[in-house]
């Protein structure tokens, strides 16, 4: 499965359990906050001023690595 920005970041999680480590390496280290479960990761990029696009691709070309 391919994640998009539009997902949310439990949802994101959900997918694989290792994405965490992707997340909290480009700066995102609030994975448990409230708002995990209701933003998507293109919100949540925009907030912590993440490349979405570049993080959405280096997290699918993680999970297509496994």
């Amino acid at each position: 499965m391919e994640i998009n920005k539009q997902m949310t970041i439990e949802s994101i999680l959900e997918v694989d359990r290792g994405i965490a480590n992707i997340l909290m390496a480009s700066g995102m280290h609030c994975l448990g906050c409230m708002m995990a479960s209701g933003e998507s990761l293109e919100q949540a990029c925009a907030v912590h001023g993440i490349d979405c696009d570049q993080l959405v691709a280096t997290i699918n070309d993680w999970l297509a690595s496994k």
